[in-house]
């Protein structure tokens, strides 16, 4: 066990590492921001300490303390710098979903057309997700006949529509998780699973097709439906 303890800890503090650097990139004052939150925290603490004649206890709470803070913030700083790399690349939206956690089964790529614009499928308590990617005059369309399919696949459970993006009526790639987080929850465990279980069933693009990662070739023609060509 204290090998594996050994083996483990090195990697952490890498990848701790890793994030700072990458935040750095984004955020140049990150390092005086931790230190000056640090210090201020455990000065507060210590301070209160010295009134009530508790220094050393409250010295070891404020170091407590301002070790929580100093993490707190940096998690918030390099999560609000990865988005800010992730913004306006491809499929930054598929990464924010592939992160939703528990309760959410999420789907990549269930409509693509030939620009690139991609719709992507989230199934939760809220219902039906579908998160485009890409031109929002596009999207409209190919959202439009995903949400009508979904609506006839599934009846009653609602279906939602959210465009990536900072124009108006978009949600940036920062809230993305945020605004599904907070949509109401109106199925029940068993009924979450049913419709992906139905939706399963009927299949989508990325089980009927197999799309090669990265940027679609050029000239790629997409299929027009499940007939296939003519004979």
């Amino acid at each position: 066990m204290a090998r594996k303890e050994k083996s483990e800890n090195p990697g952490r503090l890498k990848q701790i590492a890793l994030t700072y650097k990458m935040t750095r990139r984004a955020d140049r004052w990150i390092g005086l921001i931790l230190l000056g939150v640090g210090l201020v925290t455990f000065g507060v603490v210590l301070g209160i300490g010295f009134l009530i004649g508790h220094p050393v206890y409250l010295g070891i709470l404020g170091f407590l303390l301002a070790f929580l803070a100093v993490a707190i913030i940096f998690g918030r700083r390099a999560e609000r710098a990865a988005f800010g790399q992730m913004e306006g690349q491809p499929g930054a939206a598929a990464a924010v979903l592939d992160n939703m956690g528990r309760g959410w089964v999420v789907t990549p790529a269930v409509a693509i057309n030939r620009s690139q614009d991609v719709v992507h499928r989230a199934v939760g308590r809220a219902g039906v997700v579908l998160v485009g990617e890409g031109n929002p005059n596009r999207l409209r369309g190919l959202m439009g006949s995903e949400r009508k399919k979904m609506s006839r696949l599934l009846g009653d459970v609602p279906v939602h529509q959210v465009v990536v993006g900072n124009g108006e009526g978009e949600v940036p790639i920062k809230r993305l998780r945020q605004t599904l987080v907070k949509k109401p929850r109106v199925l029940a465990g068993h009924q979450v699973t049913e419709v992906n279980d139905r939706l399963r069933a009927v299949g989508d693009l990325m089980s009927n097709m197999p799309i090669p990662k990265g940027p679609m070739p050029k000239g790629m023609r997409m299929p027009k439906g499940p007939s296939g060509g003519r004979r």
